[in-house]
């Protein structure tokens, strides 16, 4: 039985400034970098995929070294739309903004963007392709979220709860699962 290992990429200052970003392709952070330095993984043996992102590639050096991995766009995060790259406070005063986070969240459209639901339909259909054999996917921390709400919705777990620190996830190995490193 394969295990597939989610690894959300290391923190970029979008990250460290509360902001809402997910298609902007932004660099890890100083702050990311180092706590990434201080992580031991030690798999071996597996295929590696990114989303394409700048950040999940430079968390795979980071943390693998130089190995030869696959991209796939299909794990992107989620495209906010005319809200990327804003914080709460900048955006909570916009009529748009505040429609968007009322209401259902999952299924609610920013502007420009994705909602919740779009980005989980877009990451499922690519999911199979990553079950095949041992695959580590560095990737972020939406899709992480979508991907554990699908394969264990009897924990009853909000995205957020799903979503693991930068630098860490989880490793699926059937219907089970554990938290790394």
């Amino acid at each position: 039985m394969s295990t597939l290992y989610l690894i959300r990429h290391g923190k970029t200052e979008a990250n460290l400034q509360h902001r809402y970003c997910g298609s902007t392709d932004l660099p890890l952070s100083e702050i990311g970098r180092r706590e990434l330095s201080e992580l031991h993984y030690g798999i071996e043996d597996v295929r590696f995929v990114i989303s394409g992102m700048r950040r999940t590639e430079e968390t795979l050096k980071l943390l693998f070294g130089d190995v030869e991995y696959e991209t796939e766009p299909a794990f992107k995060e989620i495209d906010f739309g005319v809200f990327e790259m804003g914080s709460y406070e900048e955006l909570k005063d916009r009529e748009d903004y505040r429609v968007w986070l009322t209401g259902d969240n999952m299924r609610n459209v920013p502007p420009g963007g994705e909602s919740g639901e779009q980005m989980t339909q877009r990451v499922l259909r690519a999911l199979p392709q990553l079950l095949d054999r041992d695959t580590v996917l560095i990737t972020h921390g939406g899709v992480i979220a979508a991907i554990m709400d699908c394969l264990f919705p009897q924990e009853g777990k909000t995205r957020y709860e799903w979503q693991p620190v930068p630098g860490h996830g989880y490793a699926v190995t059937g219907k089970t699962y554990r938290t790394i490193p």
